[in-house]
């Protein structure tokens, strides 16, 4: 059975994600105040503001399966989304240059169905980041993209940030912005195969 898919999310990364995996969601942006959000760690406060993005979205929803993501890194036990300018992002950088850091990714599933949210998952995709050390020239080229301003962590694995990161140790598109294998397992806990959400 097919059912209404809705991304609670207006990362075009996500999007993108979704679709190569074979599902076609509506975007719905939430309107969440983050600031709003907080938690003693960077794992809890990804999930709580994912599931906060698709409760709010799931409130205007019939009959639908709601996504929520948020992603945050986690450096040296500071929480790091998105840079506030340039030079935010080039001091990021000198400190995260040879080092490691964590991105953690929030997941929230809410299954809709006869205007109330009958089933909800919520967990968290944890990746570990080794990042390269850029030339000074680099870093220059790179945050004048305007790429890092745009992302958690000041950096992307599809983009112009790939050949900064020297290796992960976990999931791929959870880095991204949203773990397709979590997603998955999600689905299936609410009863739903990712399969047949597929469009044929």
């Amino acid at each position: 059975m097919s059912r209404r898919l809705v991304l609670a999310s207006q990362s075009p990364a996500r999007l993108q994600l979704m679709r190569q995996a074979g599902l076609t969601p509506e975007v719905v942006v939430s309107g969440v105040d983050e600031s709003a959000v907080t938690a003693p760690r960077v794992a809890e406060l990804v999930a709580l503001l994912a599931a906060a993005k698709a409760g709010a979205v799931a409130k205007e929803e019939t009959d639908a399966l709601v996504v929520g993501a948020d992603s945050l890194l986690e450096f040296r036990g500071q929480a790091m989304g998105k840079p506030a300018d340039a030079a935010d992002a080039r001091l990021r950088w000198q400190r995260m240059a040879g080092r490691s850091g964590v991105l953690h990714t929030g997941q929230a599933v809410l299954d809709v169905q006869g205007g109330s949210v009958t089933q909800r998952d919520v967990g968290v995709s944890s990746t570990v980041v080794h990042f390269a050390t850029p030339t000074p020239a680099e870093l220059e080229s790179y945050l004048g993209t305007g790429e890092p301003l745009a992302v958690a962590g000041a950096f992307t694995l599809d983009g112009l940030g790939a050949p900064f990161v020297r290796r992960i140790e976990g999931d791929h598109s959870a880095v991204i912005g949203l773990s397709l294998p979590l997603l998955r397992t999600q689905l299936a806990k609410l009863g739903v195969a990712l399969t047949d959400l597929w469009q044929r």
